[in-house]
């Protein structure tokens, strides 16, 4: 078996969702488990908070069917609402939660022939301008939707654009945008993602909606994940596949892009951008061996990349090579490939095992 697996710290999604939960008493949780729960495995995450979420929020009614597979009480969010007309019946027999964020959702909703009414969350576009009706518009679905045979629940829904950057003037535009709703009668509200639920007490309403900061990644550029009291989930690691001593001038990997400087001991590594390691990982982004953090040298392969061993004499072939996890926040190797830990975390691909503990 190829020497490359996604350890999945199960106990540590618990801990993190703890940690949301404690920054706002008596909310319920969205746990958000979109994208097979941000590379995680939707299933093995589900259980693990079976009795511990609240609900859980997905992106497609397929991602919806698995979980209602597992978990037949807890609330599923369906955040993007419904893509054809016919959905809203699939979503009723699910006994979903479904968005309506513009006018084609919810004529299509009013339309719709369902075995049984649906909690319906209006999304309202306080300011990212993605999906949502403006305010005046969204008054007036309101009033066309309260009274609605296909409308058990009619709940408020938004997402910030800029919570992630603390002091950015947007998001104080857009918590007024939401809090100027208030005055409608809507059974639910839900603005907080994990950064809002992490820093902005004013936005937390009746749902929160943690998605990054279960898995132990942080949503600032400026708070590292350790400072937040979350812990990693996911610790990606690979092996030592073959070592090779080369001379000063010599160079490494595909277009040479790498000279050594010092006689160097190079270490080629089991993991490649076919397992979702970042192709564009510049020279430098650290792993760790041996507890000691070693460079990144040349471009990364398919399947391996190679990295100098010079400082760690006693590395052999076999050894532990940690690209991200316990030892080696995902975001920092998200910052020095200019990306963001949630692109590194989703992108791990099926072909990487995960190997799950709970304990």
């Amino acid at each position: 078996m190829r020497p490359l697996v996604a350890h999945v710290d199960l106990a540590a999604i618990r801990h993190n969702h703890a940690v949301a939960r404690r920054c706002a008493p008596g909310r319920q949780v969205f746990a958000v488990v979109k994208a097979n729960a941000y590379g995680h495995g939707i299933r093995e995450v589900v259980t693990a908070l079976h009795d511990e979420a609240d609900g859980f929020a997905v992106a497609c009614l397929e991602e919806a069917a698995e979980v209602r597979g597992m978990h037949g009480e807890a609330r599923i969010l369906l955040l993007e609402g419904c893509f054809e007309p016919a959905e809203y019946q699939m979503a009723a027999r699910l006994g979903l939660d479904v968005a309506v964020q513009g006018v084609e959702q919810a004529t299509a909703l009013l339309a719709a022939s369902v075995p049984r009414p649906l909690n319906v969350w209006l999304k309202l576009d306080s300011g990212m301008h993605r999906l949502g009706f403006a305010p005046e518009a969204l008054r007036d679905w309101y009033g066309r939707l309260q009274e609605a045979q296909q409308v058990a629940e009619l709940n408020l829904l938004s997402h910030f654009a800029c919570a992630d950057e603390r002091g950015h003037p947007l998001t104080e535009q857009q918590l007024e945008c939401f809090l100027a709703q208030l005055d409608l009668d809507f059974t639910h509200r839900s603005l907080a993602n994990s950064a809002a639920v992490l820093t902005i007490p004013a936005a937390h309403m009746d749902w929160l909606r943690p998605g990054i900061m279960l898995y132990g990644a942080s949503p600032f550029a400026e708070l590292s994940a350790a400072e937040l009291g979350l812990k990693p989930a996911m610790t990606l690691a690979a092996q030592v596949i073959a070592l090779r001593d080369i001379a000063p001038g010599e160079s490494v990997g595909y277009g040479a892009t790498w000279v050594a400087q010092r006689p160097s001991r190079i270490a080629t590594v089991s993991c490649g951008y076919g397992d979702g390691y970042p192709r564009h990982a510049p020279s430098g982004t650290p792993v760790v061996v041996r507890g000691m953090r070693v460079p990144l040298v040349g471009r990364v392969s398919m399947d391996m990349l190679a990295v100098e061993l010079t400082d760690v004499p006693d590395a052999t072939v076999g050894d532990r090579v940690e690209l991200w996890g316990a030892q080696l926040p995902v975001d920092e190797i998200a910052h020095a490939c200019g990306t963001i830990g949630y692109e590194l975390l989703t992108k791990v691909t099926a072909r990487v095992p995960r190997r799950y503990s709970a304990a």
